[in-house]
């Protein structure tokens, strides 16, 4: 099994509604996303897929998040803009562009600060 990663990263503002403390106040953060995929076999270029395909369609996913309020976005106008379920929104998002018989999006990691992160994948 092979497994890329591909590291970006966003600048974006939010607050946690229902939260108990500082992170219910609107708030930013520089993210750092990290997006992992897999694949068991190589192509005959002995590539698993193109690094500028995995970055061109994530950089095309976080232009929309880039610098915005989260909380203003559709996707997260009932969801809570939390570390866990943007993972989980770059990670659905990204598995529709991307995954076919060969890739997959294996997890995404959303670090919020250089200590704390929330990865999905699914089981």
């Amino acid at each position: 099994m092979y497994e890329l990663k591909v590291v970006t990263h966003m600048a974006a503002a939010h607050q946690l509604r229902g939260y108990e403390g500082k992170c219910e106040n609107l708030h930013g953060h520089n993210w750092k996303i990290e997006v992992h995929v897999t694949g068991k076999n190589l192509g005959p270029n002995g590539l698993l897929i193109d690094f500028k395909k995995i970055k061109e369609a994530t950089a095309k996913l976080l232009a929309d998040l880039d610098h915005t309020f989260l909380n203003d976005l559709k996707q997260f106008s009932i969801v809570n803009p939390s570390s866990e379920n943007i993972a989980r929104y770059i990670y659905d998002s990204l598995s529709r562009d991307l995954n076919d018989e060969t890739v997959k999006v294996s997890k995404v990691t959303a670090w919020e600060s250089e200590t704390a992160c929330a990865t999905y994948l699914e089981a």
